[in-house]
C-alpha cells in the first residue's frame, strides 16, 4: 500500500518547523536559514529504496472503498529500483502540479544560486534528489524534507525556463492543474500560482485565465503544497508565451432573481 501523501508531508513539514523553531506554512514570515553555525552531523535513518516503499502505520479510522483504492494508488512507478528520486517525487499523488526537473539544470550550479541559505541541509537534500551514492548509508525525515523543500525551489525556477514551460503545457492541455469551479467558465482548464514568493507563506492555489481569479485546489492531497514552488510569476508568463491559449474573456454574470424579478442592489 501507497504512503498517504498529504499526511506525510504535513509531518515532514512540522518535523521541519520543530527543527527550525518555525511557525505553520501559512503564517510563517521568515525563510529557512541555519544560524547557529554548528555542523549537524547525523546517522540517516532510511535508504532510499526502503522511504519509497514503506507503509503507513495502522488506521483505525472507517473509510470508503474509493478512499482504499486512492490510498493504493499513491505512489506510480515506485518499484521499480531504477525509478530516480525526481521520478518517484513527481508521481506521488498530490505532486501532479510538478513537472521533473532535468538532471542538467539541477547539476549546473548557476540555476541554484542561493538556495543553500535558504534550506538547510542543503547539500545531503542535493544529494538526495540527485542519487548520487553518498557515504551516509541511512537518512531521517529532516533531509527527506529538505529534499522536498530544495526541488520545490528549484522547480519554481525550472518552469520559467523554455524546457519548463514546454513540461507545464502537456499538463495545462491535459487539465492536470484542475478545472476552474466558476460555473460561467464552463471547466476552463486552470495553472498552479503562489500568492508569494517566499518560501512557507502560503498555499498553492489555481489561476483560472478566463475569469482571471485564484481558487483552492479541489483536492486535499495538494493543501500542504509550497506556493513558493510555481511563484506569482508562473501563469502570467505562460499565458504570454502561449497567447494562443488564453482564453476570451467572459460577458456572462450570474443575476441574483427572487420569482423571476432581478435583486437590486440598495
Amino acid at each position: 500500500m501507497g504512503r498517504s501523501v498529504g499526511g506525510d508531508r504535513k509531518r515532514l513539514n512540522e518535523s521541519l518547523d520543530k527543527y527550525l523553531g518555525r511557525s505553520s506554512p501559512s503564517t510563517s514570515t521568515t525563510t529557512f536559514r541555519c544560524t547557529n553555525g554548528k555542523d549537524h552531523r547525523f546517522s540517516l535513518s532510511k535508504s532510499k529504496d526502503q522511504l519509497r516503499n514503506t507503509s503507513p502505520p495502522p488506521d483505525n479510522k472507517c473509510s470508503d472503498e474509493s478512499e482504499t483504492d486512492s490510498e493504493a494508488s499513491d505512489i506510480s512507478g515506485s518499484d521499480g529500483e531504477d525509478t530516480s528520486w525526481i521520478s518517484w517525487y513527481c508521481g506521488l499523488r498530490g505532486n501532479e502540479f510538478f513537472c521533473e526537473v532535468d538532471d542538467d539544470y539541477i547539476q549546473d550550479d548557476f540555476n541554484l544560486c542561493g538556495l543553500s541559505s535558504l534550506v538547510p541541509y542543503y547539500d545531503y537534500a542535493l544529494d538526495l534528489i540527485l542519487d548520487v551514492e553518498s557515504s551516509h548509508e541511512k537518512q531521517n525525515e529532516l533531509v527527506e524534507s529538505a529534499a522536498e523543500m530544495l526541488y520545490g525551489l528549484i522547480h519554481a525556477r525550472y518552469i520559467l525556463t523554455t524546457k519548463g514551460l514546454a513540461a507545464m503545457l502537456e499538463k495545462y492541455k491535459n487539465a492536470e492543474f484542475g478545472r476552474c469551479p466558476r460555473v460561467y467558465c464552463c471547466g476552463q482548464p486552470c495553472l498552479p500560482v503562489g500568492q508569494s514568493d517566499i518560501p512557507r507563506q502560503s498555499r498553492v492555489n489555481i489561476y483560472c485565465p478566463r475569469c482571471e481569479d485564484v481558487y483552492t485546489p479541489r483536492s486535499t492531497y495538494h493543501e500542504n503544497i509550497d506556493g513558493a514552488y510555481f511563484r506569482t510569476t508562473f501563469p502570467h508568463l505562460f499565458l504570454m508565451t502561449y497567447g494562443h491559449l488564453k482564453p476570451q474573456e467572459i460577458s456572462q454574470s450570474y443575476v441574483p432573481r427572487v420569482f423571476g424579478f432581478k435583486v437590486h442592489k440598495p
